[in-house]
């Protein structure tokens, strides 16, 4: 069994056989110029060690055996002892899981995290203040931070302020560099953080947003709210796992596993701020304030507390409330003196990104009875009004990220996005990413595999055509050259062998159509369990959130019960909120402390211990679900179909 990351591609393939063939077998593309005669480079992968719950393998680097001379020619002694190889130049003997770095990736994943154009109200943490001192002389010999404190007192009513120890280092040379003028930055009116010779105007911060699968960065540009940059990586963390719970298993049963991904994150977090700041013209030291987002899973890790607690009832955080630490002390390399601001969580399960989509949206300030969906690894909804919200999540697991469909994959080049069946015939037409063309246009689009999308699309359609049931199950009935029998069961090919660049059908299996229901199921049954807390028997808009949501198609959704039905109308999607809320906190100090205070108004609902929710949950796997009607989708569906 080979698994690769942070695609999330596995399978099994032949011993002996080479990382490069095993990537190009099942799909994983890694980077070969040379065609695999160790002669480029291109192809450093790592293998990582230790136990993966999630699959259920042990992978060690005695797994793999290296041939050739490309390891020793392209890896240094480092490289090599933290076991990286070249793909080409190392047969597999036994279960692996390999991590395919981003240089080494052909099909660069598309990572969508566009920042959400909104109108904030700028109010910074840190501010720039110019200020001109008299020149220090033997007649006055007062200090340099104290001629500072007094013309900042003077001009700008500024008082009491004291400064960071970095800062304090180069205050002399600095101001006279400057001739005795000098910008000086100023947290939250209190500590100065820096100070620059002259007259400089702009300032920095970089808001970030860490999901479990991606990590999305924005540089901002404090004195405008423009965003200047925006980077993003999947993160790398994916290694040790694709979800929540396989993160916190790898912590605790891993050898030094929470050091592992804690530095991993740290990582990462440096590189696209380098990247960021290269992007917008600035040093990275130019940064000077930083926000963050994140589930309270990776806000553990990012802050190397032990998450274990987390996977134990009763699910408990280490703190609630927002953090605000020196860059400093995590490891953050941006301004010397820089805070990071991480905001608050909500629950176990529910955390700082929640809060971020919430202080983006603002429910708490609408009449309607708004359901907001934040779709990734961890579902996360939030339903309510002024009067009252309320908040869960649910484990939707990694399917709708293709990691549980047989031949999905992560949004990539070649991955099929959008596709449709025609109810009569069964054919289908489908596009894939980096492709405006569908399939019935290009002789071989070249499909590597399905992405979430993707599968949305696959089951929407598969039922609508009548290839599948309510139930989930394949109509055996059905002549179509598309539906086959497999040695595990039906089968309904997507794509011919002759339309991908993989060499074999790309297929969509019952076990696929059961990960589907399992997780639009977990997202239907927890927001029916909050509408019965609630006494609502219908939603007034669907808010999707994150980017995923921008990406799916709303008919597609509602069709295999993502959530209640709504009017299409009233169904829109709003980008990567969690972002945009760290972005608000990054821009507006009142947004923080709105922050503080939502995240300890809103309740939350543990759904594992509703006693109404396995029934509940049960009924939501039914596509589009076993009870519930839904009048907005009837002319979508056969008069012999009751919705």
């Amino acid at each position: 069994m080979v698994v690769f990351q942070p695609c999330g591609v596995r399978g099994k393939v032949d011993d002996g056989a080479t990382i490069l063939e095993a990537s190009q077998q099942l799909g994983a593309d890694i980077e070969s110029v040379c065609g695999g005669t160790g002669a480029c480079g291109k192809c450093k992968v790592r293998i990582e060690k230790g136990y993966f719950a999630k699959y259920g393998i042990r992978s060690k680097i005695a797994s793999v055996t290296m041939i050739g001379e490309g390891n020793e020619k392209f890896l240094n002694k480092a490289q090599l002892r933290q076991n990286y190889r070249m793909a080409c130049q190392n047969r597999i003997h036994g279960d692996v899981v390999i991590f395919v770095p981003e240089e080494s990736r052909k099909g660069r994943q598309v990572i969508r995290k566009e920042a959400t154009a909104r109108d904030i109200k700028l109010k910074p943490a840190v501010k720039k203040y110019y200020v001109e001192l008299k020149n220090a002389t033997l007649h006055d010999t007062l200090g340099d931070f104290e001629r500072i404190q007094a013309a900042l007192a003077e001009k700008y009513k500024l008082r009491d302020l004291t400064i960071d120890y970095p800062a304090l280092l180069n205050l002399q040379n600095i101001v006279r560099e400057g001739n005795w003028k000098a910008t000086v930055s100023v947290r939250n009116k209190k500590e100065v953080i820096d100070i620059e010779p002259g007259q400089i105007t702009k300032g920095y911060g970089l808001a970030v947003d860490i999901g479990t699968t991606t990590v999305a960065g924005y540089l901002c540009d404090l004195t405008t709210g423009e965003v200047l940059a925006t980077n993003a990586m999947m993160n790398p963390q994916v290694a040790y796992g694709e979800d929540v719970m396989s993160r916190i298993s790898y912590a605790v049963k891993g050898k030094g596993g929470l050091k592992q991904m804690n530095r991993a994150i740290i990582k990462g977090l440096n590189q696209i701020a380098g990247r960021a700041a290269a992007r917008a013209g600035i040093r990275r030291s130019d940064i000077i304030d930083m926000s963050i987002v994140g589930n309270t899973c990776m806000h553990h890790i990012f802050l190397n507390i032990d998450p274990q607690y987390l996977g134990k009832t009763p699910f408990s955080p280490s703190v609630n409330h927002s953090l605000d630490i020196k860059a400093r002390d995590l490891g953050i390399k941006i301004a010397p003196c820089a805070h990071v601001h991480v905001l608050p969580i909500e629950a176990g399960f529910v955390g700082a990104d929640n809060v971020g989509v919430l202080i983006a949206e603002e429910p708490y300030n609408q009449d309607e009875i708004l359901l907001i969906i934040d779709i990734g690894t961890n579902g996360e909804l939030i339903l309510g009004n002024r009067k009252k919200l309320l908040s869960s999540s649910c484990a939707t697991g990694p399917a709708f990220e293709g990691a549980e469909i047989k031949h999905g994959m992560r949004a990539a080049p070649g991955a099929i996005e959008k596709l449709k069946i025609d109810p009569e015939t069964r054919e289908v037409q489908f596009k894939v990413i980096g492709n405006e063309r569908w399939n019935t246009e290009v002789k071989n689009i070249g499909a590597r595999g399905i992405c979430g999308s993707g599968i949305f699309d696959a089951a929407a359609q598969m039922f609508l055509a009548g290839i599948i049931d309510k139930g989930g199950r394949f109509n055996s009935r059905l002549e179509s050259t598309r539906l086959r029998k497999s040695g595990s069961g039906p089968e309904f090919v997507i794509a011919r062998a002759d339309e991908t660049s993989i060499g074999n059908d790309i297929v969509i299996c019952q076990k696929d159509i059961r990960a589907i229901q399992l997780a639009k199921g977990a997202m239907y049954a927890g927001a029916k369990t909050m509408m019965n807390r609630l006494g609502i028997d219908k939603i007034d808009k669907v808010i999707l959130a994150g980017a995923f949501g921008s990406y799916i198609d709303k008919e597609s959704a509602a069709v295999i019960g993502l959530f209640p039905d709504c009017a299409p109308k009233n169904i829109y999607a709003v980008g990567n909120a969690a972002g945009d809320g760290a972005r608000m906190a990054l821009l507006n100090t009142d947004k923080r402390k709105e922050a503080d205070i939502m995240a300890r108004q809103v309740e939350y609902v543990e759904l594992t211990v509703e006693p109404d929710f396995n029934s509940t949950f049960t009924k939501a796997l039914t596509f589009p679900h076993a009870e519930d009607k839904f009048p907005h989708l009837k002319h979508l569906f056969p008069k012999s179909k009751s919705l």
